[in-house]
């Protein structure tokens, strides 16, 4: 960032007063610019023992399959955002909707939220982000073809549960390591 949003003026990279860590900030206004994770909100949405999975149509990982979900807006709910994301990306209507996972990965200061639920009638057709719309069992999952490390994770986790016969709900991180491998550590609440 180099210009305030609110009076235009230049920026410093600086901890304000009564604050613990480096902020925007502007030298005229003296407004304080936080930047904070971004949340996305899915679906794992399920239809006679298959899943929906979209194949994206945009960057990142264009012609890679993921799960319907995307970033909240300012004004809605996590229900909210990911029934709007998978209305956007596939067309479809969920019911019977429970909350599944929240996973945290801050080396890219993102928040998952994801959500199980029935997909309306089986439907589905591809949005202005999807190139394709198809629903799988777990057998056919695309598995080296899915565009996020976080879609895997959450696609475990749920063929996990569902051939224990009981979801439960799950909290975790993915971290990277010194390396920049992906250390995923996952707990069932």
């Amino acid at each position: 960032m180099k210009f305030c949003s609110h009076c235009g003026e230049k920026v410093e990279h600086k901890i304000p007063q009564g604050d613990n860590r480096p902020r925007y900030v502007c030298n005229s206004c003296d407004l304080v610019h936080y930047q904070n994770p971004r949340i996305i909100a899915g679906y794992i949405a399920e239809y006679e023992d298959k899943i929906l999975l979209c194949k994206r149509a945009i960057e990142p990982r264009h012609g890679l399959w993921t799960l319907p979900a995307g970033f909240m807006e300012n004004q809605e709910t996590t229900l909210q955002a990911a029934k709007r994301e998978t209305f956007e990306e596939a067309n479809a209507q969920i019911s019977n909707s429970q909350l599944f996972c929240t996973i945290s990965i801050p080396y890219i200061s993102q928040v998952y939220i994801m959500y199980r639920g029935e997909l309306v009638d089986g439907f589905s057709k591809p949005g202005i982000e999807s190139i394709e719309t198809d629903l799988y069992t777990e057998q056919q999952i695309p598995w080296d073809n899915l565009a996020f490390p976080i879609i895997t994770e959450s696609l475990k986790l749920y063929f996990s549960d569902k051939n224990k016969g009981q979801f439960n709900l799950y909290d975790g991180e993915m971290l990277r390591d010194e390396n920049q491998k992906i250390i995923t550590n996952i707990y069932s609440k």
